[in-house]
């Protein structure tokens, strides 16, 4: 049988061999999926709730009158869920909530010169769309990660997004997980219509500032046309494929390794996932641990397509393993070493890193508090994953008293003198002379 993934020598490997070896799989038909995705994005625009009728019909397979979920839906998709279902939301919301509780900033108040006070406020942003997929399988866990951080920021109008099921409802569990963060506009729309829906606005769906949450490629495509248009709607980060790094030295333990790269492959047929060790044991060990629990996953298929585009790399030392990470930027950097923590220095570009053998990524795709949007596709070099930051805005405000303006006024008209800015200049200049013609009266 042949191994699910190559192991490679990073060390025999030349530069050009190296950059392709961490290059992610091209995404098919880039091209054509984003002029789709903008004849969507101008037909939603134009023909509102119709156009979103027929692509609902055509895409999804489902004939809806309306969009926007009833109480009676709220109610069954309550009803639909076990106790224990609906305690795993409840407790998954008390950990992400209590960690984005803490990255609320305090207002900022400073005297930068005799006179001269500048401040920075942080206000919410009006109105936002929170788009959860649904394509393969649900993601409630991504309606907690967009909702709470909403919700703690104060955004006073929260929309939310989800695909409809064959049968014409929304996911009972992402219903539950909205109801439960104080969510109340949820609507059945899926891909690229529910992006133009939620940027520009329709007859049933709301218009909003910004949009939030991953997706397809439709999705991406379609938060990148309507954010750069300024009658459109901004979006939150790059976010695309799934992916998953993980470094390990002899301690690691192959299952685990294994069982936390098929994590991620089994999330979609582009995700990727990367292995990079200084043992050459371990490698072999956990390629037979992915091909052994690849073969009893239900979504094998998925996963399998994923780890033909993967990588199992040797490297001579940690340190050298860092420096791949740091290459690569992964959306999720597993450090599954003697002394994890001793890395993290090290570690420059990761969307978000997960310490030691009792560290699965999983817990921090569900409920260990950190937030699971992150940025993708190398992205997490300038990237941060998302926060309560990403739902507010930071207003500066200065404040001159007159003799501040006569302290630090000549530093301003000089420097827009040096630039030939003379109404610059002039804006300084005449309530000097103000202020002169006061004091001499």
């Amino acid at each position: 049988m042949k191994s699910p993934l190559d192991i490679l020598d990073w060390s025999t490997l030349d530069a050009a061999t190296r950059e392709a070896v961490l290059r992610r799989p091209v995404q098919r038909d880039a091209a054509g999926v984003l002029e789709r995705a903008r004849s969507i994005v101008a037909d939603v625009r134009a023909r509102g709730d119709e156009a979103l009728r027929e692509y609902t019909a055509r895409l999804d397979g489902v004939h809806l009158e309306s969009f926007g979920v009833s109480d009676a839906e709220f109610a069954a998709a309550e009803a639909a869920l076990t106790p224990v279902q609906r305690a795993a939301l409840e407790r998954a919301i008390d950990t992400i909530t209590r960690f984005h509780e803490l990255q609320t900033l305090p207002p900022l108040r400073l005297e930068t010169a005799p006179g001269v006070v500048c401040e920075r406020m942080t206000v919410a942003l009006e109105s936002v769309g929170l788009y959860v997929p649904a394509g393969t399988a649900p993601l409630p866990s991504t309606a907690l990660m967009l909702a709470v951080p909403a919700r703690i920021a104060g955004c006073p109008v929260r929309v939310m997004c989800t695909p409809p099921r064959p049968d014409g409802s929304a996911d009972p569990a992402v219903l539950v997980a909205a109801r439960l963060c104080g969510v109340r506009k949820v609507f059945k729309v899926g891909g690229a219509q529910a992006v133009a829906a939620m940027a520009y606005g329709t007859a049933s769906v709301p218009k909003v500032v910004k949009i939030f949450g991953p997706g397809n490629a439709w999705v991406t495509a379609a938060k990148q046309i309507v954010a750069q248009d300024a009658d459109g709607a901004a979006q939150d980060l790059p976010a695309g494929p799934s992916e998953v790094l993980v470094i390990a030295d002899e301690s690691a333990r192959p299952a685990f390794v294994a069982a936390d790269l098929l994590a991620q492959a089994e999330h979609s047929v582009d995700a990727q996932v990367v292995l990079v060790t200084i043992s050459r044991k371990v490698a072999e060990a956990c390629v037979a641990e992915v091909a052994r629990q690849l073969a009893a996953l239900p979504r094998r298929e998925i996963a399998s397509q994923a780890i033909a585009e993967s990588r199992v790399i040797i490297v001579p030392t940690i340190a050298a393993a860092m420096e791949v990470s740091n290459r690569y930027a992964p959306e999720h950097l597993i450090l599954q070493v003697t002394h994890p923590r001793e890395l993290l220095l090290q570690v420059q570009n990761a969307g978000s890193v997960f310490l030691g053998a009792w560290t699965p990524e999983t817990m921090g795709d569900y409920c260990s508090g950190t937030n699971h949007v992150l940025p993708t596709y190398g992205h997490a070099r300038a990237y941060s994953g998302l926060s309560v930051f990403d739902f507010v805005k930071r207003i500066t405000v200065q404040e001159l008293t007159a003799d501040g303006l006569r302290n630090l006024g000549p530093t301003a008209r000089t420097l827009a003198q040096l630039e030939s800015l003379d109404a610059h200049a002039n804006a300084v200049t005449i309530r000097l002379d103000a202020l002169a013609q006061a004091g001499n009266a």
